[in-house]
């Protein structure tokens, strides 16, 4: 049996996959990355990494950072193998393997954040960026303006030395670093949100301005915050991960699998610099927005067409829903005839050509991306991703029925049973509210498009309304395949 080698700055020269070729000890950071999940060691930390491969971006480590309590589990990990990560590429037709080494250290996670207020405040950090779920920027979910009754939110606008958020951080440190003479850092957000950007703008100045009404105004004046569009599927670690790394003779607690894709299309608007990304692959373009939708529209609007179904009828991983012969001719007939419209051509890329793309990505057998996890906060989701597009369709009166059913499915899916009778466990920051309104639509369908926080007025909109009632009926009374049967076969 190979001897497994503990992933290590020590042990990077036994190693015989490929490996930081550069001299880790001299790296400087340019970089706080808040969030320090497997997608952006798949994505923007590989894309560091790369550069620091040729020789360049020495100066640009990144330092890792979270808030929330769950974080520290992943400091912890990381931190016992410097900050080193195994990158593993899952091709329907070969698997590879990588150390990156972009990453050189991992605040603690503390309440009231002054580690990494201190270490964002220093001048040394140019760039702030951010994977903190779709969820997280105190959006809300009807009006996409800022939710300043938060009890976070709250909490950071009175108490803003001692910030709770990642924002009320940002915001102090950015306090420190005007009243030092500093320049600000660049925010960039790289979650999956429409002009992710400018929503990162709308909560860092609509908090500075509940406590500091004129730091608001330096930082609209002095700092930036570009839109960016981000693309990898890399999903969640669990036991049959971490033994890949141990295939490879690695032994590493925080081993990242990840599809042989990546796209990163970025606004170039950084106001204190930035390493060239552009020099391995990433893409900045004025016209970020046309990305992003196509993207957001028909891959990650994609996930929910899949997953939810899939959950209730038991099987585990979208690939396993993309071999599904009924849940593959749904996704593609609501994908053609009701998203794909609603998305324009970027850079010579065709709407139905980027379906194909999606297809055959969902479609690969070694991408282990289970339901539960693209279900995941389906109250952000469905409103981001779903309901946009549906709305769009409203307005031009295009078809709506399949995108009606996709929000029927998830109404079923969060009553909290398969159709085999299993439990769908918790699955959403309010899935009490949600189950008990799943439960009450089962008889009265109409409950569910009720959650004013949710579809806003779209429970007046009969196209989808009275499409998503007799969907759910179908599927209450007859089960999910009988309903996606019955949209296959409508003209």
């Amino acid at each position: 049996m190979q001897e497994l080698m503990p992933l290590s700055n020590a042990t990077l020269d036994k190693l015989t996959i490929e490996r930081p070729l550069y001299d880790r000890s001299k790296l400087e950071p340019g970089i706080v990355h808040i969030g320090v999940g497997n997608f952006h060691r798949a994505h923007q930390a590989w894309y560091l990494h790369r550069l620091m491969q040729m020789g360049k971006a020495r100066d640009w480590a990144i330092i890792g950072a979270g808030v929330r309590p769950y974080d520290a589990a992943m400091r912890e990990k990381l931190m016992a193998q410097d900050c080193l990560t195994t990158l593993i590429e899952l091709d329907p037709k070969s698997v590879g393997a990588e150390v990156i080494g972009s990453m050189i250290d991992y605040l603690p996670i503390e309440e009231g954040n002054e580690t990494l207020i201190q270490k964002m405040a220093d001048p040394e950090i140019r760039i702030v960026s951010m994977t903190v779920t779709e969820s997280g920027y105190y959006v809300d979910p009807v009006t996409k303006g800022f939710d300043a009754a938060h009890p976070d939110i709250q909490h950071d606008a009175t108490n803003p030395l001692t910030p709770r958020t990642l924002f009320g951080a940002i915001v102090e440190a950015l306090r420190l670093r005007r009243d030092a003479g500093h320049p600000p850092f660049t925010g960039l957000s790289c979650d999956n949100l429409q002009s992710n950007g400018d929503v990162l703008r709308q909560t860092v100045m609509s908090l500075a301005k509940l406590s500091d009404p004129e730091l608001a105004d330096w930082i609209a004046t002095h700092a930036t915050f570009p839109n960016s569009m981000v693309d990898c599927i890399a999903p969640a670690t669990g036991p049959n991960e971490l033994a890949l790394a141990k295939k490879f003779g690695i032994e590493d607690a925080a081993v990242v699998t990840h599809e042989a894709y990546r796209q990163w299309v970025i606004e170039d608007k950084f106001c204190a610099g930035r390493p060239d990304w552009n020099d391995v692959g990433a893409v900045f373009s004025d016209d970020v927005h046309a990305f992003e939708t196509m993207k957001i529209r028909i891959l990650n609007a994609g996930h929910q067409v899949l997953a939810n179904v899939g959950e209730v009828l038991g099987l585990q991983t979208i690939s396993e829903c993309m071999s599904h012969p009924l849940i593959s001719l749904f996704f593609g007939k609501v994908q053609r005839t009701e998203i794909a419209p609603t998305v324009s051509p970027v850079s010579g890329v065709s709407p139905e050509e980027y379906v194909g793309l999606v297809e055959r990505r969902f479609s690969n057998p070694r991408i282990v991306d289970t339901n539960r996890r693209v279900a995941f906060d389906g109250s952000a989701r469905h409103t981001g991703f779903v309901l946009p597009i549906l709305r769009d369709q409203l307005s031009t009166d295009g078809p709506v029925s399949g995108l009606a059913l996709v929000e029927a499915l998830w109404a079923r899916m969060c009553a909290g049973k398969r159709e085999d009778g299993s439990v769908i466990e918790p699955n959403d920051p309010i899935w009490e509210e949600l189950n008990a309104t799943a439960r009450a639509a089962r008889s009265n369908p109409a409950a569910w498009l009720e959650q004013s926080r949710i579809y806003g007025d779209l429970k007046d909109a009969k196209p989808f309304s009275e499409a998503f009632s007799r969907w759910l009926s179908v599927i209450w009374q007859d089960g999910c395949e009988a309903a996606l049967t019955a949209y296959i076969d409508e003209i």
